[in-house]
């Protein structure tokens, strides 16, 4: 018999449930300060709390704010709903001003609004949290689960669950029945019991005493996971596989739906889609501002530049774009030479091709203040790995591995391994397996906040770095 089956989300159902009560929210706080000031309705409103609804719903998308609550934090879901309404806020208020001009948000009525919504947002989320975890404190809705594989991965997923009271998934303990499993078992130094093999968790699972069981061995041993399940088809449990899709090196890993069959990208750009129109749409208001502000700056620079060494004021460079493309990258010229073969030497401390202004430029980061324009162009953007020589990459790709990996983003003037002190000369392996596991962890972890967090960081341990010569 041939059999079908699709994979789809968990709780998607409950996920629209949320999402409309937090439309509801927005939409009915607005109505109750109209009713409470006795201010009267103008038909401007409507379209205004009707955008806020649709943008607050896009960027708590965009922030996982929905996902099943069990597997999220309470300060991760709160960080993510307040961040979804400042971003609300902030679109709203930039759009108001530079197009519509209305003035709207700085009415005492709507700015009463903009400041109550997000405590309400918080309040109802962190109230169905403390409800649903009394009610699963005193025994209702609650899991017993247990682990079947005493692996590493089955040591993350317990530890998962012991991290997560409120969740009423209650650890019942491990079950395997390889010969080499013993009852003295360890991860870590912590001594681990094994319950039994697979007869006696069929016997649990039975019994009642088991509701739910996670299989965390071995991909490869396919066979006993096959016959594992159908074992367990004899039986009312939950079964769930856990894939130990960590011996990869994920990067910003998604699953993908495909008419039923599911697709896991191990490596993967985090830009795709609706996050490469809103990275794209941050590049270019940022880049206009800042470029605003430093051009004073900037034409102070080429003057001195132009007064006090031979040459040509701006240098392009040979960098590795996203996806590996070649780029050309412009800086202020701060050498008497303007290497860009195969063969680029490092600047080091007192390199004799450095001059004397170039050695303040570089020490403070301004040489790459010309980058804000390739960032306009789209070769860059304002935070990603710092794009490297050529004859660097072909170096590195060949020392580090995953060193290419960091090309499925643009490369950025400033990035997450820079206010972590790995800027400046990588004289050393160690230095630039730092700056690319950094570099690795910014596309995994990457969020319009971060690269906020980033951008400000940058002001205070960015610019000034005792290794950049």
């Amino acid at each position: 018999m041939k059999r079908q089956g699709k994979i789809r989300q968990f709780d998607t159902k409950i996920n629209a449930i949320a999402r409309l009560a937090d439309s509801a929210i927005i939409f009915l706080t607005f109505l109750s300060i109209i009713n409470l000031l006795a201010v009267e309705w103008i038909p401007l409103y409507l379209p205004v709390v009707l955008v806020s609804v649709v943008l607050f719903n896009f960027f708590a998308e965009s922030q996982d704010a929905y996902r099943s609550w069990r597997g999220m934090g309470v300060r991760s879901e709160i960080r993510a709903v307040l961040f979804s309404w400042l971003m609300t806020v902030f679109v709203l208020f930039v759009a108001d001003s530079l197009l519509f001009k209305t003035g709207l948000y700085y009415a005492p009525t709507v700015r009463a609004w903009l400041v109550i919504v997000p405590i309400q947002l918080i309040a109802w989320h962190a109230a169905v949290r403390v409800t649903l975890s009394y009610i699963r404190s005193k025994g209702h809705n609650t899991r017993q689960v247990a682990i079947f594989g005493a692996t590493p991965l089955g040591n993350r997923l317990r530890e998962s669950f012991q991290n997560m009271d409120w969740s009423g998934l209650k650890f019942v303990g491990y079950y395997d029945d390889r010969a080499h499993i013993s009852g003295d078992r360890r991860f870590d130094g912590e001594g681990v019991d094994i319950l039994g093999g697979i007869e006696q968790l069929i016997r649990d699972c039975k019994s009642g005493a088991v509701d739910t069981v996670y299989i965390t061995i071995s991909m490869s041993a396919e066979k006993r996971i096959k016959t594992i399940t159908e074992r367990l088809a004899d039986s009312t449990a939950s079964v769930y596989f856990v894939p130990d899709l960590f011996t990869f090196n994920l990067l910003n890993s998604r699953w993908v739906d495909y008419q039923g069959v599911t697709a896991i990208s191990i490596y993967e750009t985090p830009f795709a889609g609706l996050d490469s129109f809103l990275k794209r749409i941050e590049d270019i208001i940022l880049s206009i501002f800042i470029l605003t502000l430093i051009a004073p700056v900037m034409l102070i620079i080429a003057i001195i530049i132009k007064l006090t060494s031979a040459g040509p004021v701006l240098f392009r460079q040979t960098r590795y774009g996203i996806d590996g493309d070649k780029i050309k990258v412009w800086k202020f010229r701060s050498m008497t030479t303007q290497d860009n073969g195969e063969h680029i030497q490092q600047a080091k401390k007192g390199d004799a091709r450095i001059t004397p202004f170039g050695a303040f430029i570089r020490k403070t980061s301004l040489d790459e203040l010309p980058q804000f324009f390739n960032v306009l162009k789209g070769t860059m953007s304002i935070v990603g790995p710092r794009p490297h020589a050529v004859a660097h990459n072909e170096e590195y790709r060949e020392k580090i591995q995953g060193y290419m990996l960091r090309h499925k983003v643009k490369p950025g003037i400033t990035g997450l391994a820079q206010i972590k002190g790995f800027r400046g000369e990588t004289d050393t392996l160690d230095k630039m397996e730092g700056r690319v596991h950094y570099d690795l962890k910014y596309i995994q972890t990457w969020t319009i906040g971060l690269d906020l967090k980033i951008i400000f960081l940058t002001i205070f341990k960015g610019f000034l770095n005792k290794n950049a010569y």
